[in-house]
C-alpha cells in the first residue's frame, strides 16, 4: 500500500468533513449521546477493523471518541485509512 501525498489526502478529505490531516495521520472525533452507544459504537467499529486488518489509534473519555488513522507500514496515510473512515463513518453517522 502507497502513502498518499499531502495533495491526495487533501482532496478526499473533502469526502470527510469530520476528519483532518496532521501529524502524518487522519484524525476524526465523534461525540454521543453517552458512554454505552459511545462504547456500542467503537464495539461495532472494532468488527470493520478486523475486517479491514488495519486498526486506529484510538482514546474514548466518556461520550466522545477520538480516532487517528495511518498505515504505519507505508509510513504515512494511506487508500486503507480512508477505507476505514467510511466504515466508521457510515456506523457513526448513518444515512437516515
Amino acid at each position: 500500500m502507497n502513502k498518499l501525498t499531502d495533495e491526495d489526502i487533501e482532496k478526499k478529505l473533502l469526502r470527510f468533513p469530520d476528519w483532518e490531516y496532521f501529524d502524518n495521520a487522519i484524525h476524526g472525533e465523534f461525540e454521543f449521546e453517552n458512554f454505552k452507544d459511545c462504547f456500542s459504537a467503537m464495539s461495532r467499529i472494532a468488527f470493520e477493523c478486523e475486517a479491514l486488518n488495519h486498526h486506529p489509534d484510538w482514546k474514548n473519555v466518556y461520550n466522545v471518541l477520538t480516532i487517528s488513522l495511518s498505515t504505519h507500514d507505508a509510513g504515512g496515510v494511506t487508500n486503507k485509512d480512508f477505507k476505514l473512515a467510511q466504515a466508521i463513518e457510515n456506523i457513526v453517522e448513518p444515512e437516515e
